[in-house]
């Protein structure tokens, strides 16, 4: 009991004075969490400077955005949360990526033997960089859609929104890669259509 009575102390002295702008609590911070939450990002992500970079900018958000701290809120709840978060994230993305990449593939394999419509690196990067440079939102509603199949009514629930609200995230998200990746429209509209 008495541990967690300290803990608790702790982390409101820490969470006030990470508030305050003490580099020095940061610096506390960052050096009694860092292994630990490098430790647990590798349960989700293989490759270890993957591991060490998603912990870096976790804690360079809790800097940048440590006057919204709540002092009742546990740091270190904070951060291994927001890591895991970060962790699934980049295993979506992988996926994500790479059901693209077979989805173009597939769809592009018979039709065009010749060289001259060659499906290069350059609009993959593109089309990833463009659905990840989407509001979050749309983003989420849009992969889920597109690359997952789910209906709108499942993404609303998931979500916490109506269907109207998902329908009217992908529209927007379609809008703004169909202006973004223009220059590809005649080999994505598979994706892009609707």
């Amino acid at each position: 009991m008495e541990d967690n009575k300290n803990q608790i102390v702790n982390n409101e002295l820490i969470t006030r004075l990470l508030k305050e702008g003490s580099e020095q609590a940061f610096e506390a911070v960052y050096k009694s969490f860092y292994k630990g939450l490098c430790a647990f990002a590798s349960q989700y992500v293989e490759e270890r400077e993957e591991c060490e970079e998603i912990v870096q900018d976790v804690m360079m958000w809790l800097w940048e955005n440590r006057k919204a701290l709540i002092p009742e809120m546990s740091v270190k709840t904070l951060l291994f949360t927001i890591v895991k978060n970060k962790c699934l994230n980049s295993l979506s993305h992988k996926q994500i990526k790479q059901r693209v990449h077979e989805s173009l593939y597939a769809t592009f394999e018979e039709p065009f033997e010749d060289p001259d419509m060659y499906i290069g690196n350059e609009m993959m990067t593109k089309l990833d960089q463009a659905i990840q440079n989407l509001p979050e939102d749309y983003r989420i509603a849009f992969t889920l859609n597109r690359f997952e199949n789910q209906t709108y009514n499942d993404i609303a629930v998931k979500m916490n929104v109506s269907s109207k609200t998902i329908a009217y995230r992908i529209s927007q998200a379609l809008k703004i890669l169909r202006e973004d990746l223009k220059e590809y429209m005649p080999l994505l509209l598979f994706l892009l259509k609707g």
